[in-house]
């Protein structure tokens, strides 16, 4: 799997993480137990830290990057969909991030709230705890959500990530 240094950026991936062979990952960039980063995602550290939390599934294509003064945080327990981009927020734990979606700089999403399939959340966005960040720009459907569909999605992707690290062959 491509795993970069860059300079003094070195990468921190606990040994129970499943990184996809065709996943990069680049610099100061902080992967959890039981996490995993799937096909064609890019986790980037080069300018600033990425963090992801425990049970926590970066899916096909993502993009997450960090920039010097806004890290990028995502905790335990989250899907981030495929293609989605996110640069310099906070997601915390138990959220699912729809695919296609772009969650940008001093956004910050609480626990047990879900950003949309395709939603731009604009910079400096609070999206409340379980609510719903849903179109373009997003807007706000509070008390939409449960904390459940995320730790129940999170622990599919576990599962999947040790049947992936037990069977995966090339050929």
């Amino acid at each position: 799997m491509p795993v970069y240094a860059l300079g003094s950026r070195v990468p921190s991936i606990h040994p129970d993480a499943f990184i996809h062979p065709d996943a990069v990952v680049i610099g100061d960039v902080r992967v959890g137990a039981d996490s995993s980063v799937w096909p064609g995602a890019v986790l980037r550290g080069d300018y600033g830290t990425v963090i992801v939390g425990e049970r926590t599934s970066i899916q096909d294509g993502a993009i997450v990057h960090a920039v010097d003064e806004y890290p990028t945080v995502i905790g335990s327990d989250c899907v981030i969909g495929h293609l989605a981009h996110l640069e310099g927020c906070v997601i915390h734990d138990r959220v699912l991030v729809g695919s296609g979606s772009i969650v940008l700089h001093q956004v910050e999403v609480h626990s047990g709230a879900t950003v949309g399939a395709g939603a731009v959340v604009r910079n400096r966005t609070e999206v409340p705890a379980n609510a719903m960040a849903l179109g373009v720009p997003a807007t706000l459907k509070l008390d939409s959500c449960s904390e459940a569909v995320a730790v129940a999605s999170a622990a599919l992707y576990v599962e999947n990530a040790r049947r992936y690290k037990a069977e995966l062959k090339l050929l």
